[in-house]
């Protein structure tokens, strides 16, 4: 089929939640893509923060070719080697205990809310209540939407018992939990779809403190920030704490739907058989695609990571357009002096560069394994429309 053809059934038989740039892709090579067209793109979106290793990864393809030749599918009552082998890897590379899989980061915050909830009924008060901060995103799903608390007018009423406060107001969030008792904070140390945002390191240090001394769960949604992607295998390394609850998903499928959590010693035993469940979870395809993700980000490869962040934020800074960057690693955040957002992605697709936005920000997600090739093509461009 032609791109007009595409668009068309699209167009016909997708249901439009979401507009799409008008662009029909084809195939491509880590992070090169290509269109229907043949025209050649530098993507600096990773599919939205999927695509860990780029298009087309070989050694991920391998992986996943192997294992599809042995085994493509196998229900959770039964016990599988690529599945245990990555909850291994990602309990040993957090510091926690446990692993639950499933498909999505969505999924992975409703686990964590399930867990959280389920740990707020245990001892002598019932707690249900959780905080979570104004501009974040944690999914689409009821009670990932409520903890969100963006996107839900359409849809209330939503899940009871969350309460929204602000980053980086750790007075504000005293007064929360002191009014409303909180089971659990749900927190990522990167806003991603609220603007590329970071939490202060005081903050976030408080946080877990406050956390700690009042027996609330400490949830960490590392959904587009983990993996690898702000230069630490986890973006709270950067912080030196250690959450109750790591939700995972994006980056660490290589491009193949997965996601989870990691759960610490006070969360790694409260869910019991029949309290929760997923059908695709653990797929062993999946799994052995995720087991090469994570062997591949070792110590180098980070080090790589922060290099090129380094290297791309320095050049970015140095255009006039450009007040700042934000985010950490390769999770960038710009801001623009004059410029519109929705004109700088158009004028850099026209010169074959893909971005995103974020809040009021440019965002980049590159690819963790561009290369400096790839990087320099892109910053001219960036140079160009700026």
């Amino acid at each position: 089929m032609n791109s007009e053809q595409i668009k068309n059934l699209d167009n016909e038989y997708i249901v439009h939640s979401y507009n799409r740039f008008d662009v029909v892709f084809d195939h491509g090579e880590n992070a090169r893509i290509f269109d229907k067209d043949g025209k050649e793109y530098i993507d600096l979106t990773s599919g939205i923060g999927v695509n860990s290793l780029g298009f087309c990864n070989k050694g991920w393809i391998e992986a996943i070719t192997a294992q599809l030749g042995r085994l493509q599918h196998s229900s959770n009552l039964f016990f599988h080697e690529p599945g245990v082998a990555l909850a291994e890897k990602l309990a040993k590379r957090s510091g926690l205990r446990k692993v639950f899989f499933c498909n999505s980061g969505a999924e992975a915050n409703e686990t964590a809310i399930k867990i959280a909830r389920k740990y707020g009924k245990q001892g002598d008060r019932e707690r249900i209540n959780i905080v979570s901060f104004n501009n974040a995103f944690h999914g689409r799903t009821f009670g990932s939407l409520t903890a969100t608390g963006r996107y839900m007018d359409a849809f209330v009423p939503c899940v009871p018992g969350f309460v929204h406060t602000d980053i980086n107001d750790i007075d504000q969030l005293k007064q929360v939990v002191e009014n409303d008792d909180p089971v659990a904070v749900i927190a990522e140390m990167i806003q991603g779809e609220g603007g590329l945002i970071n939490l202060d390191e005081d903050f976030v240090k408080e946080m877990y403190q406050l956390c700690r001394d009042k027996d609330i769960l400490l949830i960490v949604d590392e959904v587009q920030s983990g993996i690898g992607r702000t230069g630490k295998f986890f973006s709270y390394e950067h912080y030196g704490i250690e959450p109750d609850i790591v939700s995972f998903a994006k980056g660490i499928g290589g491009g193949l739907p997965l996601g989870g959590v990691v759960c610490g010693d006070r969360t790694c035993d409260v869910l019991e058989p029949g309290d929760h469940g997923t059908t695709f979870g653990m797929n062993p395809v999946i799994s052995a695609g995720a087991n090469y993700v994570v062997d591949t980000i070792d110590d180098a490869f980070l080090a790589e990571v922060n290099r090129k962040a380094e290297y791309i934020r320095a050049e970015l800074e140095k255009l006039d357009e450009v007040s700042g960057t934000t985010g950490l690693g390769l999770m960038i955040g710009i801001d623009l002096k004059t410029k519109k957002n929705a004109d700088v992605l158009a004028s850099l697709r026209e010169n074959g560069v893909l971005v995103l936005t974020a809040g009021t920000r440019i965002r980049l997600l590159p690819p963790l394994t561009i290369t400096d090739e790839d990087i320099d093509q892109a910053l001219e461009a960036f140079r160009k429309v700026l």
